[in-house]
């Protein structure tokens, strides 16, 4: 069914540009001249009365009188809203989908950690620190690669690599046997590198793409699919990989998959649309006519230029604090709902899906709020201070002396997902905003490097603190790795307040 709605957005997307492309005017010679504005069919304005040619003079009237015109012609006429294709949404769906598989393998055994120990020895955090340290690599070239290689070619490029990967760990599907750790890790490191090819390019897919009423909800809709793949390892993950045979299948099920959407978006990804769907898309379209496109590494040049912008250090941080904590959750779900008292597996699983649709949906809905709104700090601060008190009452639940409720834990758990989670792709968008014109892929490059090499840091961290204990009155307890979370939310939200920078891209689409 996925398939069939991308070919048809596709073909629907086609026959549009088709028509954009004919839609030109007829000069009294014979001419063709290109009327994107419908102004020929001004009544105030005979512009089939005129005619013009490629060379230097009007073969009807004076090239003075053409200049007057043309003036005429800009004053008079009224301004239309850009074009916008079909085909952004087949852009979106399979940018989302890499993404999506992408967290997918990263978090593929953090639902069964027993089952994995017992089948290779390994703890699964093993596999998401390398992944995640070798997805920070990456991201010091992801941006001249970018530069080079252009949109289309390092996407499908990067599914390629990732489909390379998803195999080396599968071997081959349903034979019966999963390959070595040694080879099952070398996979993970293919998967790692991809990943930023497909999580730093959200922001330039909205603005080379969508409209400025729809960008933030693009690159919500983009950057927070990767957590649908962390759903799918506990909603497939969990029923399937309860033994090595499980573990076989589940693997070669991610593989096949993996191919299908590599295929999918050969065929179907392209580079731009036939127009900017933007005034600041247009501008930047011409800045990038003349940019260097040579093989060099010019991403910490670019990197240190935005870290010394205060408009873009207080977005980063947001960014950094929303992916640290959700990963942290994300890859200790199974063990903190045990202590909060879930002992049915299939509700742990559920809970823990649930947790990353909470995220995604909440994202959707909130960036297409800021899309209308563009109150990006007001919008981030509610999330940061909600998701805090939140988070507050996970924590009780996950020490050892205090039992809630289990609808209690869930809610907390989903409103934390519903707030904490949008807070990324919100100042993905603001710190585009605020560097306008700057190189958005640079931009993403920088929050996702910060923010994976956090999350890196993060876990082990974390899981150090759980070692340790706070009581709290006699009555309830804090674990270290909670104190820690809850402090990191409070030390950005003061920080955050602290954000007054203009939103130079807007300003550049409402100057037009």
């Amino acid at each position: 069914m996925m398939a069939g709605l991308v070919f048809l957005v596709h073909q629907q997307n086609a026959q549009k540009s088709k028509m954009a492309m004919a839609d030109v005017g007829t000069a009294a010679t014979g001419q063709t001249f290109f009327d994107p504005m419908g102004i020929s069919k001004n009544d105030d304005l005979n512009v089939n009365s005129f005619a013009f040619t490629s060379g230097s003079h009007s073969t009807t009237g004076s090239h003075s009188t053409s200049k007057a015109l043309n003036s005429s012609i800009a004053e008079k006429a009224p301004k239309q809203a850009p074009e916008l294709y079909g085909q952004r949404w087949v852009q979106l769906i399979y940018l989302s989908l890499f993404a999506m598989i992408s967290d997918w393998i990263c978090f593929s055994v953090a639902s069964v950690p027993q089952s994995w120990e017992t089948s290779f020895g390994h703890d699964p955090a093993e596999l998401i620190d390398l992944f995640l340290f070798t997805n920070v690599f990456t991201c010091f070239f992801f941006t001249d690669v970018a530069r080079v290689l252009g949109l289309k070619r390092v996407i499908t490029g990067a599914g390629a690599l990732m489909c390379a990967g998803a195999f080396l760990r599968s071997g081959v599907p349903f034979s019966g046997s999963l390959p070595s750790y040694e080879m099952i890790q070398a996979g993970t490191v293919l998967v790692g590198a991809a990943q930023p090819f497909f999580q730093c390019t959200p922001p330039l897919l909205s603005a080379t793409w969508f409209g400025s009423q729809e960008r933030a909800l693009s690159t919500a809709t983009a950057i927070n699919f990767n957590q649908v793949g962390i759903a799918a390892a506990f909603i497939v993950g969990g029923p399937m990989g309860q033994d090595y045979g499980g573990l076989v299948s589940y693997f070669g099920i991610i593989s096949v998959f993996t191919l299908l959407v590599c295929i999918g978006a050969f065929l179907q990804f392209e580079e731009r649309p036939p127009t900017p769907p933007s005034a600041s898309a247009a501008a930047k379209l011409e800045e990038e006519a003349n940019e260097d496109r040579s093989i060099s590494l010019t991403f910490p040049g670019k990197a240190a230029d935005l870290l010394s912008q205060k408009g873009f250090r207080v977005p980063l941080v947001g960014f950094v604090a929303s992916i640290g904590v959700t990963n942290i959750i994300s890859t200790f779900t199974d063990s903190s709902l045990r202590r909060a008292g879930f002992l049915d597996i299939t509700e742990i699983e559920l809970s823990g899906a649930a947790f990353q649709f909470a995220i995604v949906l909440g994202g959707i809905l909130i960036g297409g709020y800021v899309d209308k709104t563009k109150r990006f700090k007001r919008t981030t601060m509610l999330c940061l201070n909600i998701s805090g008190i939140l988070l507050t009452v996970l924590s009780l639940a996950f020490g050892n002396d205090l039992q809630l409720p289990d609808w209690a834990v869930l809610v907390a758990l989903l409103g934390v997902g519903a707030t904490l989670g949008p807070v990324q792709p919100i100042n993905a968008e603001l710190a585009v905003e605020t560097t306008y014109p700057s190189d958005e892929n640079a931009i993403e490059a920088v929050q996702q490097l910060c923010g994976n090499l956090f999350s890196a840091l993060l876990v082990p961290l974390c899981g150090y603190a759980a070692m340790y204990d706070l009581d709290f009155l006699g009555k309830a307890d804090f674990r270290g790795d909670s104190i820690l979370l809850l402090c990191l939310l409070l030390g950005t939200s003061f920080y955050y307040a602290t954000f007054d920078s203009p939103l130079k891209r807007l300003e550049a689409d409402e100057a037009e």
